[in-house]
């Protein structure tokens, strides 16, 4: 694509105008009420106790006679996730229709931007150069939590000394469990400054009966299901690969079994069913060889498997290994080379275990061993499963059918892709309600909106107070309020439709081959939805 082209491309998709609920038309006839409280655990409102009075909230008709500016702080915490600078566009627009003096302050390259009090204001001609499109790069993200004394003490100036009313974060589940402790922390110190959080994740896993969908998922799962497809389109032309595909999600296999509905691959590993099973790593070779030997006599030497990132750590045997060796390393590895490291372990670690470690691949050891963390421990996301499985697939194969592999990793492609008219009319409708929420003077909730498999004029808007999604979880030796992933649910509608037709799948060339994201066209195409989601409002 030529720049010229691209250009063009930007000028047209900046003129998407998402749809927004029509409950948001006249903000001076809405309100945001809170209704029912609902419960906390008891250990929550020890650590809480400022932010425990919150009931849900909704919008309700009714006159508002709010008449002068606010100023708003928005950062994006943690991975990109398409879709996000509509949130900032819709915040942006909403505050300037409460008053047109308001300001959005965007913090730079994430939570740091708030500690370090880096920042700018965000002006219109800037933001509409970003509407509609994918990324972060507006103001940049970072991974840093605001959760020490002294940060918290950072924050705190920094919101103070710019007189916010509202401070956005912009993130999943660990960049939400901050926005509780900030807002509660606020609180404490009599600061008005109000902390909403939005929701985001491509991967899927923040989501539960209040939050249907994280924002980016969509776009996400579009995407990889057009190269998943374009690689099915391959296979079956070429007639001699099998595709070991690896995908984004290490806590939640969300994106493979979405990826899974939309391609229709050949087979779809997913982490929770192995864990459920308690499968060993030999029955996971066990079903792949036999599931190609099957399709081998059927004259098939070829097809797409699609793997979960964090499948690895869902055999709980390979767990126990990963465990031990965090251990082990840790005890006896110190500066050790990576064939003394592998000696140490073979001393000291039961046999059982030490024969699986054996049978991988110098190049899986090597990252077993060498590629750590700051806190000393595997890093699991970096684990070659796919090259992993295709190595011991081969070698139960030997001499039985022809199999012939390729692998690949798809990741951050999906990441900052332009957003779907889905995420885009999502994000710019959260934008809007989070004003909304800081003009009526809400701290501590989570911005959302449901029944979103209904046209966006339909969609409602609600608060969720924070302290609801959490719980106390041991995090290096301490236990923390976090708010917990979400998980495949295998008795849901999703997991349950895949189950029914992946026998099908598995052994006749069922594949669907999605096209590129389509942002022009009929509407049925345009706003499609995920069948996750499909699946899920029926």
């Amino acid at each position: 694509m030529t720049m010229e082209t691209q250009n063009d491309f930007l000028k047209e998709r900046r003129k998407f105008s998402p749809i927004t609920p029509e409950i948001l038309g006249d903000f001076s006839a809405v309100l945001c009420t809170q209704g029912n409280k609902p419960e906390v655990s008891s250990e929550i409102k020890k650590l809480f106790p400022k932010s425990l009075n919150q009931g849900f909230v909704s919008l309700q008709k009714g006159h508002c006679n709010h008449l002068y500016p606010l100023t708003v702080g928005i950062v994006f915490s943690g991975g990109q996730a398409p879709g996000g600078h509509n949130v900032v566009s819709g915040l942006f627009d909403a505050i300037k229709r409460i008053h047109l003096d308001s300001k959005v302050i965007g913090f730079l390259q994430g939570p740091d931007g708030i500690i370090k009090g880096e920042y700018r204001e965000l002006e219109k001609q800037e933001i509409a150069m970003y509407r509609n499109t994918g990324g972060f790069d507006l103001i940049g993200s970072g991974r840093t939590k605001i959760e020490t004394k002294e940060q918290l003490e950072r924050a705190a100036i920094t919101v103070k000394a710019l007189a916010l009313d509202g401070l956005v974060i912009v993130g999943g589940d660990d960049s939400n469990t901050n926005a509780a402790i900030l807002a509660e922390y606020f609180l404490q110190k009599s600061l008005t400054t109000k902390v909403i959080g939005v929701p985001k994740t491509i991967d899927g896993d923040l989501k539960n009966e209040y939050i249907e969908s994280s924002f980016g998922f969509d776009t996400a799962c579009k995407v990889y299901g057009e190269v998943i497809g374009n690689i099915a389109r391959d296979a079956i032309s070429a007639k001699k690969y099998y595709h070991f595909i690896k995908l984004m999600g290490r806590s939640a296999s969300h994106i493979a079994l979405e990826c899974a509905l939309q391609v229709q691959p050949t087979l779809t590993l997913i982490s929770e069913e192995i864990r459920e099973k308690k499968y060993t790593l030999q029955r996971v070779i066990d079903e792949l060889s036999r599931l190609i030997d099957q399709r081998a006599k059927a004259g098939k030497n070829y097809g797409i498997i699609v793997i979960p990132e964090g499948l690895i750590e869902f055999i709980p045997e390979i767990n126990e290994l990963i465990s031990l060796l965090n251990q082990i390393i840790a005890k006896h590895g110190g500066q050790a080379s990576l064939e003394e490291r592998i000696e140490i372990v073979h001393r000291s670690m039961p046999s059982s275990l030490a024969t699986i470690f054996a049978s991988f691949p110098k190049e899986i050891q090597s990252q077993l061993l060498l590629d750590r963390d700051p806190h000393g421990n595997v890093q699991v996301s970096k684990i070659a499963t796919e090259k992993l499985l295709i190595h011991l697939v081969s070698l139960q194969l030997q001499n039985r059918a022809k199999f012939v592999a390729v692998d690949h990793f798809f990741g951050y492609e999906g990441r900052c892709g332009y957003p779907s008219n889905f995420d885009a009319t999502y994000c710019y409708a959260l934008g809007v309600f989070t004003a909304l929420l800081i003009r009526d003077g809400f701290t501590g909730y989570m911005s959302c909106i449901k029944n979103l498999s209904q046209d966006p004029s339909q969609w409602e808007c609600f608060g969720l107070p924070l302290t609801t999604l959490l719980h106390l979880e041991e995090r290096h030796g301490t236990r923390k309020p976090v708010i917990q992933k979400a998980l495949v649910d295998l008795k849901g509608a999703p997991f349950q439709h895949f189950t029914q037709n992946r026998e099908k799948w598995a052994l006749e060339d069922c594949f669907k081959f999605p096209s590129p994201i389509q942002f022009f066209g009929p509407s049925f195409i345009t706003n499609s939805i995920s069948l996750t989601l499909k699946l899920e409002q029926k």
